[in-house]
C-alpha cells in the first residue's frame, strides 16, 4: 500500500496507523540539499508518537531516495532513513543488488543499481515526466527492493511466533 505524504501540515495520523499495521515499511523521500526533504522530516518527527509506544519495534524497514544529480548526497538521505528506522527498533533490509560490474561510463539507463548504493536505493531523475524518469534501471531496482522486502516480511512473520529453546 502506498502512503503518500502530501504536505507538512497534513494529519499524519492515518498514515501512522496504516504503517503500524504493515509487516514492513519502505521509507522513501526525495533528497533535497543533501538530506531527506523537509516534508519527510516533519513526518519523521510525527512518528515520535509511535516511538513512544514502541509500535514499530521489530518491524522490517528499507528505504529509497531520488534526486536530480547522480550523487547529491543521497547517501546522507539514506542514512537519515536508516537512523529513523533504528530509532524505532526496526530491522533494516538493504538493497541487495550488487553495484554494476561495468565502468561508470558504461552504465546506461537500464543498469540495475547504477548509483552503486548498498544501504538502500539511490535513484536519479531528470526534470521530465514520470513516464520517462527515473529510468528503467532505477525503476526495476525499486521493484526488486520491494520484492526483497516482501519476501523478508513473509519469512519474518511466518517465524515471528517461534520460540527459541535452550539447547540441552
Amino acid at each position: 500500500m502506498l502512503l503518500h505524504i502530501e504536505n507538512a501540515a497534513q494529519d499524519f495520523g492515518p498514515i501512522l496507523e496504516a504503517a503500524s499495521k504493515a509487516d514492513a515499511i519502505i521509507f522513501g523521500a526525495p533528497t533535497y540539499m543533501g538530506d531527506v526533504s523537509g516534508v519527510f522530516k516533519v513526518f519523521a518527527d510525527a512518528t515520535s508518537a509511535v516511538f513512544a509506544t514502541g509500535g514499530w519495534k521489530d518491524k522490517l524497514a528499507a528505504g529509497f531516495t531520488n534526486s536530480h544529480s547522480f550523487a547529491g548526497d543521497k547517501g546522507h538521505a539514506l542514512d537519515s532513513l536508516t537512523i529513523l528506522a533504528a530509532q524505532h527498533g526496526m530491522n533494516w533490509i538493504n538493497l541487495g543488488i550488487p553495484s554494476p560490474a561495468v565502468t561508470a561510463a558504461e552504465r546506461g539507463p537500464d543498469t540495475l543499481n547504477r548509483a552503486g548504493s548498498f544501504i538502500g536505493l539511490a535513484a536519479q531523475s531528470d526534470n521530465a515526466s514520470p513516464e520517462t524518469t527515473p529510468p528503467a534501471g532505477d525503476r526495476e531496482s525499486a521493484r526488486l527492493l520491494g520484492e526483497r522486502v516482501a519476501k523478508a516480511a513473509l519469512r519474518w512473520t511466518q517465524g515471528a511466533d517461534a520460540v527459541l529453546t535452550k539447547a540441552a
